[in-house]
């Protein structure tokens, strides 16, 4: 029969209870972790979100409390209330915190009993992410599990304390706004009020938080859930939480020392790491020259470098036609490569295909030689120089990639990465931080053949770019600037537009037209003719910072209630269907798709 709290308090958490407590009376509240019955003794190891502590039911002390423990299994619910006693030397736990008493109990309460789960509330436990996030609350249980979640919260109160410190109002921006596509495909909401029309629920407060600049508030944060209907990976989800930002009045070094400061502050609170400031800084094309991504990581080396000139009157076909249109040729030395077989040759092959190369020339350096397909087009000239700039020896390899520098950075950052993780470079700890700056203004769109905005088109261009922006957007560089950590975007942000005129101009750069610019940013262009200070700010991904600092490998170790890689959640199994009442109310009607 299952009992109540009444005339209990819980005195302590579980990981509370240690030596200072000798011979205190406790009152202990969770879920049993495991039962052992040694004949005699009974033992219960009782867990809550602390931790766990070992309790004690003796039939000598308390017969009937010793006979209540018989019928406790996995995951009842347990109020427990005892005497803290010292453990007998020969059993004393060194892997548990509380591993030095115990609590003897005498009162014994079964608040609620639990079925048997699926699988065992326990870090090792051998069981698919599937299983798990089916039933995530038993999940979230296990100690692992549960400590990514406390990480989280000490990031989130430490984020809102350093920003109010420096002067910062934290302010809440609406979930349900208008639909302003010029990123990511946007969540719809109908209105019932107004049929036929939509809200769409926030990718990001960007107009907001400007809108708030051009009210004066002139510091601005918020930790936001925002939205995005894009395909998922690893560190991506439907609904996400970033830290945003926006300050008046200061300058792009300005914003990167506060933001620095930030870094330094969560490294050194959360992980007891001390962040050297300043952080070092790569131009973007500097970062996509050497690292073929504006991710670098730069925990190891395996620079990429140009060698365009060195092999400018190659015989080589491959290298001819890259240079006869236009395109670039480099390499990446991979130490100690020549031991590959040539299966992971081959790998490596297969992977600078799948983004986007025609191939992957290779050449071995080994003792008899060099070796490979393209040694006999190959001067000794060009051996010579190639050695030289690129630092190889015996026992190294040399990859090529010769296309549009495009497709050349993107193939060659891939296959430095991989060569990282074959050869053993990226260490299991330390951390690289890296921002990347002066972005390009634009990309161009292929499927709508026009310019589109790198990051967003109210970022505001290079001074000494904007005569560009009406005859070659390709060379505009932008006031942009992202934070990289091992690798991972964890945080981007640039100076804003703050003139409508030129704000005009990037509107027509993008190829908008006056109508449509109306339509969808009216609001926000009548607002900027009344007097917008200059501003700025920066997003950080709260879920992806957590994810780091935690040592997790997906953002869903670090969301309560995550999403699939299909959007939906095993849990609550949404999306779901509603009913066709509800449609109607919305002036909805469901249409059978043809593919």
């Amino acid at each position: 029969m299952l009992e109540s709290m009444a005339g209990l308090k819980r005195s302590h958490y579980c990981a509370d209870i240690n030596e200072t407590l000798l011979g205190q009376e406790v009152t202990l509240m969770g879920w049993v972790q495991h039962r052992r019955d040694h004949g005699g003794l009974v033992f219960i190891d009782l867990r809550d979100r602390s931790g766990l502590v070992q309790t004690v039911f003796n039939p000598q002390e308390d017969p009937a409390t010793h006979e209540k423990s018989h019928d406790v299994r996995s995951e009842y619910v347990l109020a427990l209330r005892g005497r803290v006693r010292p453990r007998p030397d020969d059993m004393v736990n060194p892997k548990l915190a509380t591993g030095k008493v115990e609590v003897f109990i005498r009162e014994l309460r079964v608040l609620n009993v639990a079925q048997t789960p699926p699988f065992l509330v326990e870090d090792h436990a051998d069981v698919t992410e599937n299983v798990r996030l089916r039933y995530r609350y038993l999940d979230l249980r296990r100690p692992a599990v549960l400590k990514n979640f406390v990480l989280r919260h000490n990031l989130a109160r430490l984020t809102r304390d350093y920003f109010a410190d420096h002067g910062f109002l934290e302010v809440e921006t609406p979930v349900l706004t208008k639909s302003t596509p010029e990123g990511a495909r946007d969540y719809l909401v109908p209105s019932r009020l107004s049929p036929g029309s939509f809200f769409a629920l926030p990718q990001s407060p960007q107009l907001f938080k400007q809108l708030l600049m051009m009210s004066g508030l002139d510091r601005y944060c918020q930790i936001v859930k925002c939205f995005r209907d894009e395909d998922l990976r690893a560190d991506r989800q439907p609904e996400f939480t970033q830290v945003d930002l926006e300050m008046s009045f200061v300058s792009q070094e300005e914003i990167m020392e506060i933001l620095e400061g930030y870094m330094k502050r969560v490294f050194q609170d959360i992980l007891g790491h001390e962040l050297t400031l300043p952080l070092p800084r790569l131009a973007y094309s500097e970062a996509t020259l050497k690292y073929g991504t504006d991710r670098p990581d730069l925990r190891y080396d395996l620079e990429i470098k140009d060698i365009t000139k060195i092999l400018a009157d190659s015989k080589a076909q491959v290298f001819a036609e890259a240079i006869r249109t236009g395109g670039v040729i480099r390499a990446i030395t991979a130490k100690g490569a020549a031991v590959f077989s040539r299966k992971q040759l081959d790998d490596l092959v297969a992977l600078a295909i799948s983004f986007g190369a025609k191939g992957l020339a290779w050449i071995r350096l080994t003792a008899e030689g060099w070796q490979g397909p393209l040694v006999k087009f190959l001067t000794d000239k060009e051996k010579t120089n190639l050695a030289a700039a690129l630092q190889a020896a015996t026992g190294d390899v040399i990859f090529f990639g010769a296309d549009q520098e495009e497709v050349v950075a993107q193939v060659l950052g891939q296959i430095r990465t991989r060569l990282a993780q074959d050869l053993g470079l990226i260490p299991k700890e330390g951390f690289s931080l890296v921002w990347v700056t002066d972005f390009p203004m634009f990309e161009y769109d292929q499927e709508n053949r026009r310019w589109a905005a790198k990051h967003h088109p109210f970022t505001a261009p290079l001074d000494e770019d904007l005569g560009l922006l009406k005859e070659n957007p390709r060379q505009v560089r932008a006031k942009a600037y992202d934070l990289v950590l091992n690798g991972n975007e964890i945080g981007g942000g640039s100076l804003r537009i703050h003139q409508p005129e030129v704000q005009a101009q990037v509107f027509a750069a993008l190829g908008l037209k006056d109508e449509e610019v109306k339509e969808k940013f009216g609001f926000f262009l009548e607002a900027l003719a009344f007097g917008t200070p200059p501003h700025g700010g920066c997003a950080f991904g709260l879920d992806r910072l957590a994810m780091l600092l935690a040592g997790a490998n997906s953002l869903r170790e670090v969301i309560a209630f995550p999403k699939t890689q299909k959007a939906a959640c095993p849990l609550t199994e949404a999306p779901g269907q509603v009913k066709a009442r509800q449609l109607t109310e919305l002036g909805l009607k469901l249409e059978a798709r043809s593919d």
